[in-house]
């Protein structure tokens, strides 16, 4: 079976594997392996267990939808992050999530002050007024 998972930023993970196992917080636990039937599930919050061969990969998902269509899975997802242990891979995925939204209030503030700045600037210059 093919997989791939994509978020936002691009293409996490595009493989072949032997079987998947899904757990959502919202749809359980279920597994699928070569000619499963199609089907379409969302995670809210979870993993997708990857197997290949010996080899045991987890991707965290947030927010996502799962489709698996003649062998083909498809993970289209919020965010996610791959890892060698579901909480290892969380943890990742936890820690940039903390780092982005650090970097959000950071702009944010760096606008309103900017604003803040421009609107003293047109106040001082009388630009706008007749």
């Amino acid at each position: 079976m093919k997989i791939s998972v994509v978020t936002p930023d691009g293409q996490l993970y595009n493989e072949t594997v032997s079987s998947v196992i899904v757990s959502s917080s919202n749809n359980g636990d279920y597994e699928m392996l070569h000619d499963h039937l199609p089907i379409i599930s969302t995670i809210d919050t979870g993993y997708i267990k990857l197997v290949q061969g010996d080899l045991v990969y987890f991707v965290v998902v947030i927010n996502g939808v799962v489709e698996n269509h003649q062998n083909e899975i498809t993970v289209i997802a919020q965010d996610a992050f791959i890892g060698d242990s579901k909480d290892s891979a969380m943890d990742n995925l936890m820690t940039i999530r903390k780092n982005r939204l650090e970097e959000n209030r950071e702009r944010n503030l760096e606008l309103a002050k900017a604003e803040q700045e421009l609107m003293k600037q047109i106040k001082n210059t009388g630009a706008g007024k007749l």
